[in-house]
């Protein structure tokens, strides 16, 4: 299973029209850690991806490419 989480961030981005530096700021993480995810460089942790769910009001099955919306 291909895990999408970069794919998925970068479309919520999009559709909440924000940009890395404002979510680091709106989910209390750095712009670098941001920006490692959405070139592939890390995967989010457990406690990123609740956030990150949270946030963009999903499911964190819908963050790694389990579930589709």
């Amino acid at each position: 299973m291909q895990i999408l989480v970069a794919q998925r961030i970068k479309e919520l981005m999009t559709e909440q029209n924000i940009n890395q530096v404002q979510l680091a700021q709106k989910i209390g993480l750095k712009q670098n850690t941001i920006s490692a995810w959405l070139l592939g460089k890390k995967e989010p942790c457990i406690s990123s991806l609740w956030v990150l769910a949270d946030y963009f009001d999903v499911d964190i099955d819908y963050l790694v490419g389990r579930k589709s919306y």
